[in-house]
C-alpha cells in the first residue's frame, strides 16, 4: 500500500490537503469521496518534493529532527517493520510537513529504496553525515543505536549552538540601546539646547563645536549614510561569493585575540564529535573524516583536514595528521593518539569533543564578561562626552554673566 499527497475541497467548500493511503491512485480518490470531499490533486507521496528546487523542499527544526529521530530509534528498536515505524512516527506528529514528508520517506521504503536512500532525497533536512551514518547503520544491523547516536549529536550540537547565540544577546542589546540613545540625544535634544547659543553668537567650546558638526552632518548625509550601509551590505556578500576573499577572512579571523580561539574550538570540537558519530556507527575512518570535514565552516582548517585526510589515506596515523594542521589542541591529539594506540578511538574522540565543548563553554563566558564591561564604559563614555559638550557652553555663559 502507498501513501498518495492530495489537495481537496470537503462537503463545505474548504480545501483540505494531507496524505492517504491506498493501492493506487485510483483508489485514493474513492477514499476521498467516501467522505464527501471532491479530490482535486492526487499524487504519489515523495514525487512532488522530488521535483522542486532544493531551496523550496520542505524542511525540520533541530528540535523536530530530534525528536522524530529519537522516535523512529525506539520503535526500531522494539524490532516493529520500518514502515510501520514511519507510519507511527508520523501519526505522532502534530506539524504537517513533517507528517508529509515522514509519509514521503516511507512510500520510498515500499518502494525497495533503502532508508538512507529515502532520506537522502530531503538534503535540507537530512545531511550528509545523517545519511552517511544511517546507511553504516543499515549495513552494520544496528540502526536503532545509530539514530540514537543521531539524535544525540543533533542535541549536542544544538546546545553549542544556542549557548554561542545566547552570549551574543546581552552585548547585542547594550550596542543597540547605546546607539538608539545616541542617536535620539544628537537629533532631539542636543539642536535644541545648542540653537540657544547659537542664536546670542556666542561662541561654542570646542568639543560643543565638533558635537553640533557631527550632529549637522548626520542630519544633512542620512541618505548618503544609509545608501552606503546599503553597499557594505552588498560588499559583504561580494566578498563571500569567492572562496578566495573568504578563505583571507577566514584567516584574519582566526589570528583575533579570544575570537580566534573560540572558532578553532567550536570547528574542531564538531569535527571530533561527527567523526565519534560516525566512527562508533561504522563508517570506516577515511570517509568518515572527509563527511565529518562538511561540518567545519573556516576554510582554513576545513583545507587542512581535507589534507590531514589525505594523509590518513596514505597510511599516516589520525593524531599525527591532525597534529600537522596545527589546529587541533594538544590535549585532543594526545588522546586521539591514546584511542589509536587501544583501540577505542571513537570513545576517545567523543571524550575529547565533550571536553572541548566544556572549554568552549568557558570561553564564551569569558569573552562575554569582557564585553560587557567594555560596552557599557564605551556607552557611558559616549554620553559623558554630549553631556559635557552641552554643559561647558552653559558653564561659559554662567561665568561671563558673573
Amino acid at each position: 500500500m502507498a501513501t498518495y499527497s492530495y489537495r481537496a475541497v470537503d462537503a463545505q467548500g474548504k480545501k483540505r490537503s494531507g496524505v492517504v493511503e491506498a493501492d493506487s491512485a485510483r483508489a485514493a480518490r474513492q477514499s476521498l469521496r467516501g467522505q464527501n470531499w471532491l479530490p482535486l490533486e492526487i499524487e504519489l507521496s515523495g514525487q512532488h518534493e522530488s521535483k522542486q528546487w532544493l531551496w523550496l523542499q520542505p524542511s525540520l527544526s533541530i528540535a523536530e529532527l530530534s525528536l522524530v529521530t529519537r522516535q523512529l530509534s525506539t520503535l526500531v528498536a522494539s524490532g516493529m517493520p520500518l514502515d510501520n515505524c514511519l507510519s507511527a512516527v508520523a501519526e505522532q506528529s502534530e506539524q504537517q510537513k513533517t507528517t508529509k514528508m515522514i509519509m514521503a520517506i516511507r512510500s520510498r521504503i515500499l518502494e525497495g529504496y533503502s532508508l538512507a536512500y529515502a532520506l537522502g532525497t530531503f538534503p535540507r533536512t537530512f545531511n550528509n553525515l545523517f545519511v552517511a551514518t544511517v546507511e553504516a547503520g543499515e549495513q552494520s544491523g544496528h540502526l536503532d543505536t545509530v539514530l540514537e547516536r543521531l539524535a544525540d549529536y543533533v542535541e549536542s550540537q544544538d546546545r553549542l549552538r544556542k549557548s554561542i547565540q545566547l552570549a551574543a544577546v546581552y552585548p547585542t542589546i547594550l550596542v543597540v540601546i547605546a546607539l538608539g540613545v545616541v542617536s535620539y540625544l544628537l537629533h532631539s535634544v542636543v539642536p535644541k539646547i545648542l540653537d540657544v547659543f547659537i542664536v546670542t553668537n556666542q561662541r561654542l567650546p570646542t568639543p560643543t563645536q565638533w558635537l553640533l558638526n557631527v550632529t549637522e552632518f548626520l542630519s544633512q548625509n542620512a541618505g548618503s549614510l544609509l545608501l552606503g550601509l546599503v553597499g557594505l551590505i552588498l560588499l559583504h556578500f561580494w566578498w563571500h561569493s569567492s572562496a578566495s576573499r573568504t578563505y583571507l577572512r577566514d584567516r584574519v579571523l582566526l589570528r583575533l585575540p579570544l575570537f580566534g580561539k573560540l572558532i578553532r574550538g567550536f570547528n574542531t570540537a564538531r569535527f571530533a564529535s561527527t567523526l565519534s558519530t560516525l566512527g562508533a556507527s561504522g563508517v570506516p575512518l577515511v570517509d568518515a573524516m572527509g563527511i565529518a570535514g562538511h561540518v567545519v565552516v573556516n576554510l582554513p582548517i576545513k583545507q587542512s583536514i581535507e589534507k590531514a585526510t589525505q594523509q590518513v589515506r596514505e597510511g599516516s596515523t589520525l593524531a599525527a595528521a591532525l597534529k600537522e594542521t596545527g589546529y587541533f589542541p594538544p590535549m585532543m591529539l594526545h588522546m586521539v593518539s591514546s584511542g589509536e594506540a587501544s583501540g577505542e578511538l571513537d570513545d576517545m574522540l567523543d571524550r575529547t569533543a565533550t571536553n572541548q565543548q566544556k572549554d568552549l563553554e568557558d570561553l564564551i563566558r569569558v569573552i562575554v564578561a569582557l564585553i560587557e564591561p567594555l560596552m557599557l564604559v564605551l556607552m557611558g563614555g559616549i554620553i559623558l562626552i554630549i553631556v559635557m559638550a552641552v554643559v561647558l557652553p552653559i558653564t561659559q555663559m554662567t561665568t561671563g554673566v558673573q
